[in-house]
């Protein structure tokens, strides 16, 4: 999750290791929730952001949900940031939310008085060398002890008492030209600053983040994302409407836009190429099935059942109450290559009877009768196969879709087929009858 973007003096971690699985009756993601809002309050009275992040954690991405905005000032663009956070702490169910707004902190800086110290013989790098020394500390010599191998270095620097004392450091002296011990309080001007907040860049353009997480019933980062921005689209900047994009970034940098990122961004990705190779994958099936038949039509009658698994995958993930994830693509995409397999078997029997000599009828019948058993063997063994990984918190996608895909396409293929494949038979010998007769 981008740690490089959480490393520094005010970012801290507590790894929390969890008794074996067979010892607890709950998983670590109901653990993760259940400590979430205890957590939650002690950071609020910290004024501290917190974040439950399970190992692993997920999809490599900044948060669950990361509201990316662009816009032609920077400092407009942290402004619309703390915005939008609002509008993350107020939506339900929505949490750890943070932003990259760095707080305003107060520093000191020391300016050297060049005129009065050129005029005392001291140079501005006495200054700076005695108070980094005083600071960072400074090895002054090296001592050679006892047995030791290794020369020990002796360091010089204030305690950190005297570190965060402003009066100790400018009562350090430096040696003018004249031999004389000055005090830095004489050579120096300090003033009140703050410091200067990080300034993010993606794809070259300044940006800031809004993140946060989804803990709801339904436990899914999109449809909090979905609310959000149900919500944003309400808020006006510049006196313009707030642009929101969730697949490309904005294209006018003179604008102020919001581009939605996060495990929405990983999920389109996935999806998306999934079904490039779904679409690749039936395409090729298809082309197989011509070279084997020697027809255009017999392939799109042997891939009709295709369609059909949408009808057991989706009413199964709803039964078991499961989200339908990237590898519950995998398994339509599996499942694809499982049904044609047994809609070859049926075509391929019935064109076997038919050139024996059986009518359409009887062959179609007993290409049913015969080809049922072994047909439905195949498909319990692969749903026997498949129950052992439902419990699988990653691949219980691909277990349903097996599970539910293959029970239901496998009912519905043993009756689609073959009244499909008599209706094009019965259709094909019709019209060889009618050239036979147009020829006569």
């Amino acid at each position: 999750r981008q740690y490089y973007l959480r490393q520094g003096p005010r970012y801290g971690e507590i790894a929390v290791e969890l008794i074996p699985k067979d010892e607890r009756h709950r998983q670590s993601h109901a653990i993760a929730l259940a400590v979430r809002p205890a957590l939650a309050a002690v950071a609020r009275r910290f004024g501290a952001s917190l974040q439950v992040v399970e190992v692993p954690p997920g999809p490599p991405v900044l948060a669950p949900i990361v509201a990316e905005i662009f816009g032609p000032s920077y400092a407009m663009q942290r402004r619309l940031a703390l915005r939008i956070r609002k509008v993350f702490d107020t939506t339900p169910d929505i949490v750890d939310t943070d932003d990259s707004v760095d707080a305003r902190s107060r520093r000191l800086v020391i300016d050297v008085e060049r005129q009065k110290a050129s005029l005392l013989g001291v140079s501005q790098a006495q200054i700076t060398r005695t108070l980094a020394m005083a600071l960072s500390g400074f090895d002054a010599t090296y001592v050679h002890i006892g047995r030791e191998r290794e020369l020990i270095p002796v360091r010089l620097e204030l305690s950190p008492a005297d570190q965060a004392r402003m009066t100790r450091l400018l009562a350090l002296r430096v040696r003018a030209a004249d031999g004389a011990l000055v005090p830095l309080s004489e050579l120096v001007r300090v003033h009140r600053s703050v410091w200067d907040g990080a300034i993010y860049h993606k794809d070259l353009m300044p940006v800031t983040y809004v993140m946060g997480d989804m803990a709801g019933p339904l436990d899914s980062p999109l449809y909090g994302m979905f609310d959000i921005s149900a919500r944003l689209r309400r808020l006006t900047v510049a006196g313009q409407p707030l642009e929101q994009r969730f697949i490309s970034v904005p294209s006018n940098p003179s604008r102020f836009s919001l581009k939605w990122s996060g495990e929405w961004q990983i999920t389109y990705e996935t999806f998306r190429d999934m079904g490039i190779a779904y679409s690749v994958g039936l395409a090729l099936i298809y082309l197989l099935i011509v070279a084997q038949f020697g027809s255009y039509m017999v392939p799109l009658i042997i891939m009709a059942p295709i369609p059909l698994t949408i009808i057991g995958v989706l009413p199964g993930h709803a039964l078991l109450g499961d989200q339908f994830t990237a590898t519950s693509m995998i398994g339509m995409i599996a499942l694809a290559g499982i049904i044609v397999r047994n809609s070859i078997l049926l075509v391929d029997f019935i064109d076997g009877a038919v050139r024996a000599g059986f009518p359409i009828e009887e062959a179609v019948v007993r290409a049913g009768a015969i080809r049922a058993k072994p047909i439905a063997l195949t498909a319990v063994a692969a749903m026997l196969g498949a129950m052992f990984i439902l419990p699988d918190p990653i691949f219980n996608g691909l277990a349903v879709s097996l599970l539910f895909g293959i029970f239901v396409s496998t009912l519905l293929t043993l009756i689609v087929i073959p009244v499909l494949y008599y209706a094009y038979l019965k259709r094909k010998e019709a019209r060889a009858l009618r050239a036979r007769g147009a020829g006569s």
